[in-house]
């Protein structure tokens, strides 16, 4: 029985946070409606897009409209500290960092939680399009974390950094809605956030122009762009055995296959100028601003150290598509700790390494310096710092940051 049990529910101003707030209410539970503010500086803020105190307002008039408690909890301070310093030190480094992750893991089911279990909160919901799932194993709760119904909107990667302990406290009402569907009761119910737009911006802080708000830490400085020729020596050899046989293979070849290339300026021909190499990704292809090449120009590695961009010519390039990635031992995380692999052991998934990309077939193999993934498809644009998750069929097993 749910009757009484009580939910903190983090309305963020928008559709899917509103109507999960609803349907809690509907189902029994006792509901308290929670904005989170994480950011205070508007200066690098595009104003007219959905402004922090414009979603404030509206969660506190849907809350109202829904007859709960509504309250505002300042998170900022932890915010910079979890997120934004994160993300300056992983640009700075040249790494690709991905703040929506770390923002479920670090803020909404940590602090956030431990906010709500301070109002005797049961459980935390959000407007996520995931479901939750619960087997026993050995007489024990197991959760499972499930892709959203919707396939369009499956929000399940953004949380595949949660812990068991955090699964069993999270609630996500409108997983297994369509999109549309939650529109649908949001007008039924006359919500003022129904026809509101999605977010598009990052986690909590809203609609932001990147390039500047890296550059409050990371200064402009000017360096070469580079493009790479396809056959390059160092391409050869990298041929992946069949997904059968590449458990066999030995630390060595391992490393070939999935840890990154390293370039250096004598590789490379000059194409132009950049203003920051900590601007720049693996696999990005606007803002280069080099014009006339006939291929489109995507960027395969980036050196801030030497402050340089090395770049290749058309989207088959082979320092563009990499087979295979690695994950350091403490960057291997398992959503199902039953399911973890000992060092020696290897394990077929389906895999992606970015929200609402087709899960592609991997092989997975545990060693002890690390986990090694080897796509049966090569990949475009693997970069250090995002993260890999891994399913079987609908469920997020486990994740972890690439090397």
């Amino acid at each position: 029985m749910n009757q009484r049990k009580r939910v903190v529910v983090g309305l963020s101003g928008g559709v899917d946070s509103s109507v999960a707030a609803y349907l809690l209410k509907e189902q029994g539970y006792e509901v308290i409606g929670m904005f989170m503010k994480n950011w205070h500086d508007e200066s690098v803020t595009i104003s007219n897009e959905c402004p922090w105190m414009e979603d404030s307002t509206d969660a506190m008039l849907v809350a109202e409209k829904l007859g709960i408690p509504f309250q505002a909890i300042d998170l900022s301070e932890e915010y910079r500290e979890r997120i934004v310093d994160y993300m300056f030190s992983e640009y700075k480094a040249g790494r690709t960092p991905n703040p929506d992750i770390l923002c479920n893991r670090e803020i909404k089911f940590d602090i956030f939680l431990k906010a709500a279990q301070k109002l005797k909160a049961d459980f935390v919901a959000t407007g996520h399009y995931c479901q939750k799932g619960e087997i026993s194993i050995e007489g024990k709760p197991v959760y499972q974390l499930l892709a959203g119904a919707d396939p369009n909107k499956d929000q399940s990667y953004f949380l595949c950094q949660l812990n068991q302990d955090q699964l069993s406290k999270a609630l996500f009402p409108i997983g297994h809605l369509q999109k549309p569907e939650v529109r649908k009761i949001a007008k039924e119910q006359d919500l003022i956030t129904a026809d509101k737009k999605d977010s598009q911006g990052l986690c909590f802080i809203g609609k932001v122009r990147l390039p500047d708000f890296l550059q409050q830490q990371l200064k402009p400085k000017k360096g070469e762009i580079l493009v790479i020729p396809e056959d390059l020596p160092i391409y050869t050899g990298q041929v992946v055995p069949e997904s059968q046989t590449v458990k066999n293979l030995d630390n060595e070849q391992l490393d070939a296959i999935c840890l990154p290339i390293h370039y250096n300026t004598t590789q490379g021909k000059k194409l132009g100028e950049h203003h920051g190499a900590h601007y720049f990704t693996v696999g990005q292809r606007k803002g280069l601003q080099v014009g006339g090449t006939g291929k489109p120009l995507f960027v395969i590695s980036t050196d801030t150290k030497e402050n340089v961009i090395y770049t290749g010519l058309g989207e088959t390039h082979p320092g563009l598509l990499r087979n295979g990635l690695f994950v350091k031992q403490d960057d291997v995380h398992w959503i199902r700790e039953d399911l973890r692999l000992k060092v020696g052991e290897s394990a077929r998934y389906q895999a992606r390494i970015r929200y609402r990309q087709p899960l592609v077939g991997a092989t997975l193999i545990q060693r002890s310096n690390g986990l090694y993934v080897i796509f049966d498809i090569a990949q475009k644009g693997i970069a250090s710092g995002q993260f890999v998750a891994w399913y079987r069929d609908q469920e997020s097993i486990g994740s972890g940051t690439i090397f």
